[in-house]
């Protein structure tokens, strides 16, 4: 190897390392690996005084030392792309973590994409029907775009996440790409193993960076599941399902790479680079001419708090956003979706139809009074509100108890089979309770259940 193409490790601090060149200095995202050893992977950074270079370990620091030889690969961190993907778990260089051999794909493509140009973006009007009720009457998904799942921890936003992908998957013929960042070990075995017994994972690629990994690995994971969603769109003209389980820890690894780099910190600590780290990766994950990158991101919320500006700056990139509630999921209604809270672009009669519209306006009426209505209910009880405001707090409580289902993708923990609804069908039921016309059923007994059809057939009523 000629000298002017290796470099000597002078300093090293957890995961960031100092490498000097004493001639030709690579660029920036140039994969470096020790001569010794080349399972020891860097990439260049940025660039500090004195001719050295700053490199951020993908692999165990421990091994390098002041004095290793680190040698240019000329290349950056690529993936192999193509259909020998679905069905597969990899990391972000691309390799297999599944058991089931070697990935034999000879194409591959560096994760550094770069978005198409304005003239090649094309805006969908169509929409994506998801079959989870409260989603397409509420805040319906739009072909191409972007939707938002935001709540604190365990309040469900992986389980309809996986729905989404169940239901694409086998009622759509679509093909999916999954992004896990951040996340549990134990939440993506559980995830594969639900899509393996759904029949769903021949049609989903999953690339996991997990809670364990270097936060290098996590902030460059999207990366690589974004060059493989790009692939089936711009080579293969297939319409993609892209998800992230979560986008708030891609956020949190550039923030603890930003801190790792001692460079000065922004609003709540955040990294000064925030919203061009986000910009960067949304802004690949779009629909061309030749097909659309629909995409469903699960954001943990800190603490709770909308507010937090990691939160808050992936915001502006979703059509909706679909708030989720501890308050909700601990009364045992799932999805624990707060529905007032939650909003959407998308709700016009030229999209969704006037029927549709007229219903949601009323829906959303109906709920907005019912969260006063509430509580002076838990408090002084149902009988001290006016006849009028009984029957609208009675209408309410039908409507969001109907807003309940069960989900494919929990059938083992619930023991309930999952049920898919058709949007016409959600809105003719919506459009019955907020006229009045079940006013007399207990409503209590539209806990889960697909239709009002059903329940009328089956003989459900006051």
């Amino acid at each position: 190897m000629p000298e002017e193409n290796t470099g000597v490790v002078t300093g090293i601090l957890g995961d960031v390392v100092e490498v000097l060149f004493a001639r030709d200095k690579p660029g920036r995202h140039e994969l470096l690996t020790l001569s010794e050893d080349n399972s020891v992977k860097l990439e260049v950074y940025g660039s500090s005084p004195n001719d050295r270079i700053t490199c951020l370990a993908y692999t165990d620091p421990s091994k390098l030392y002041r004095g290793a030889k680190v040698v240019r690969q000329f290349e950056t961190i690529s993936v192999p792309v193509g259909s020998g993907l679905l069905g597969r778990i990899v990391d972000v260089f691309g390799e297999p973590h599944d058991g089931k051999g070697p990935i034999k794909l000879n194409k591959r493509r560096s994760i550094y994409g770069t978005p198409p140009n304005f003239q090649s973006i094309k805006v969908n009007r169509e929409i994506l029907e998801t079959g989870i009720k409260v989603i397409d009457f509420f805040t319906p998904f739009l072909k191409g775009g972007k939707i938002g799942l935001l709540g604190g921890a365990g309040v469900g936003k992986t389980v309809i996440l996986s729905e989404f992908m169940h239901n694409i998957t086998v009622f759509h013929k679509g093909i999916s790409i999954f992004a896990g960042i951040g996340e549990r070990i134990r939440e993506a075995q559980e995830m594969i193993e639900s899509l393996t017994e759904m029949n769903v994972l021949p049609n989903v690629s999953l690339v996991f960076g997990q809670m364990n990994e270097r936060p290098s690995v996590r902030f460059r994971t999207g990366y690589a599941a974004a060059t493989l969603a790009e692939y089936f769109r711009d080579e293969e003209d297939k319409d993609v399902l892209f998800f992230v389980d979560n986008a708030y820890r891609f956020i949190q690894a550039g923030n603890e790479l930003s801190i790792l780099m001692n460079t000065i910190p922004s609003e709540d600590g955040y990294q000064a680079t925030l919203s061009s780290d986000i910009g960067i990766f949304q802004e690949r994950l779009v629909s061309t001419n030749n097909a659309a990158i629909t995409s469903v991101m699960a954001i943990y919320v800190p603490a709770d708090d909308f507010s937090d500006a990691g939160v808050q700056s992936l915001m502006p990139y979703f059509d909706s956003q679909v708030m989720l509630s501890r308050d909700i999921a601990e009364e045992g209604r799932r999805p624990s979706v707060d529905i007032v809270a939650s909003t959407s672009g998308l709700l016009s009669p030229s999209l969704v139809g006037d029927r549709h519209y007229q219903a949601y306006l009323e829906a959303i009426k109906i709920l907005s009074r019912y969260e006063y209505l509430d509580r002076i209910v838990s408090i002084a009880g149902e009988h001290e509100l006016s006849p009028e405001d009984r029957v609208l707090y009675r209408r309410a409580r039908i409507l969001l108890n109907y807003m309940t289902q069960d989900f494919f993708m929990v059938e083992n923990q619930t023991g309930r089979k999952g049920v898919y609804v058709n949007r016409a069908d959600v809105v003719e039921d919506v459009a019955d309770i907020v006229s009045g016309k079940i006013d007399e059923w207990p409503y209590e007994k539209l806990l889960y259940i697909s239709t009002l059809s059903g329940v009328a057939t089956s003989g459900t009523r006051a």
